[in-house]
């Protein structure tokens, strides 16, 4: 039995409404408690208009929409109670529903109950909150991919087929005096597991590429003062956020701000200009500048008509850079292979197509692909374990030796549709979600 819970399912603000859920066994028995209609009879989906009520007196009128078991998003009894949106009004009528007796929900709740009663896999419920966390429209459809349970198809079929094999090990292992039965070589498992290998590293591959387009990436523009780096990071957010003075060293903390590269959400750091100083607070600045250094995608060098200074280039040199020339305004001559550009004059567009190329940002395909640090690293983990199997076979390794490696692969792919340890997996992922979710 699932006890019943509640949360507000929209922002905690002032609004023209709000949305309150309700979700578990005795979720309409609650309601009717507080409600200006007898709910406990209703035997199918629908819409109720109506008062809530504390004892008598009247709180709000609202409109409620029921959802009977199992047709509902969690797959239980639920309820959304529509009301006006001052957040006093939502807060009584939830506390209303606390002391009729409900719960209030935990985070990811409503979406933990409908992955465990089997409403959806765990790779669409993370498609849940990357919907909810999207800040592009290419990372919100790649999201509705998954959503949509397309995702999960693709790889179905990947572990469908290493059980395939891995039960044709078993049936060799526990009955050898068959003779009828089809005996697994070891040869046949080697060419099985290279082609769901193959089959593997292309889903690596495409949810690598795809990663970016969910996390973004960290571009950090460095330089000696006054080269133009804050003029340039309002070039790029299309605003005066950084101060840009004639004097050097105004930038004395990390600016930072965000903008959409072709769907890619940039994280752009202005920093402190990096050079020698007395000054306490320029010198912490620079500190933090070198540790955004360490931690970007991509690093913008600028550099403007005094040149290259080789000291300060030193520090970047082994890391994913471009060395962009500024001021070109005040240039005469111009060398041949030299990234230039104009923060002045908004003149960046050379430095936008350099920097899609360096990262590999092209025309986003929306494909399904498994692109988060949890799905990746357990697709990774499945070709290490199908790797090492096929090493053995090659090895001539008794096939029950060769088994625990497929074996562990194809409980990595429960793991990553969430087929396995429901309960274990629950608090851990479900804890990244917003209450009302």
């Amino acid at each position: 039995m699932f006890e019943t819970i509640v949360a507000l399912a929209t922002p905690p603000a002032k609004s023209a409404l709000a949305l309150i859920r309700l979700s578990g066994d005795d979720c309409f028995k609650i309601v009717s408690k507080v409600f200006s209609k007898d709910l406990t009879n209703v035997k199918e989906k629908g819409i109720h208009y109506g008062y809530i009520l504390d004892n008598k007196k009247q709180i709000d009128q609202v409109v409620l929409l029921a959802y009977v078991a199992p047709h509902s998003f969690t797959g239980e009894n639920s309820i959304e109670i529509i009301t006006h949106g001052s957040m006093l009004i939502a807060n009584q009528i939830i506390s209303l529903l606390l002391k009729s007796g409900a719960r209030m929900a935990t985070n990811g709740e409503f979406s933990s109950r409908a992955y465990l009663n089997g409403k959806i896999d765990l790779v669409q419920a993370e498609a849940i909150n990357d919907m909810i966390n999207a800040t592009t429209v290419e990372a919100k459809d790649l999201s509705m991919v998954s959503l949509l349970g397309k995702t999960s198809k693709v790889f179905k079929p990947i572990r469908d087929e290493i059980g395939e094999i891995l039960s044709h090990i078993e049936v060799n292992i526990d009955y050898p005096e068959y003779e009828d039965i089809e005996v697994t070589s070891e040869e046949e498992i080697i060419t099985k597991c290279s082609k769901i290998v193959k089959d593997i590293n292309k889903l690596i591959e495409q949810g690598e590429k795809d990663r970016i387009y969910k996390e973004g990436v960290k571009i950090a523009i460095v330089g000696k003062p006054n080269v133009g780096k804050s003029s340039l990071l309002n070039v790029f957010l299309k605003e005066d956020k950084a101060i840009v003075t004639d004097i050097a060293g105004t930038t004395r903390d990390i600016v930072e701000g965000e903008f959409n590269l072709s769907g890619v959400p940039v994280h752009l750091y202005d920093t402190a200009g990096l050079r020698e100083s007395s000054d306490v607070i320029e010198q912490i600045g620079i500190s933090k500048a070198k540790k955004v250094i360490d931690s970007a995608d991509l690093i913008l060098f600028l550099v403007d008509e005094t040149g290259l200074d080789n000291e300060l280039y030193s520090l970047i040199k082994d890391k994913k850079h471009l060395i962009v020339y500024n001021k070109a305004d005040l240039l005469s001559k111009k060398e041949k292979g030299k990234l230039y550009i104009s923060a002045k004059e908004n003149n960046i567009s050379e430095l936008i197509n350099k920097i899609k190329e360096e990262l590999n940002i092209g025309e986003v395909t929306i494909k399904p692909s498994f692109n988060n640090v949890r799905q990746l690293g357990i697709l990774k983990s499945m070709v290490m374990y199908l790797d090492q199997a096929i090493e053995d076979a090659k090895d001539n390794q008794p096939i029950d030796l060769i088994s625990v490696n497929i074996m562990a692969a194809y409980n990595s792919s429960l793991d990553l549709l969430g087929e396995n340890n429901k309960n274990d997996l629950t608090d851990e992922i479900f804890s990244r979600f917003c209450v009302g979710k």
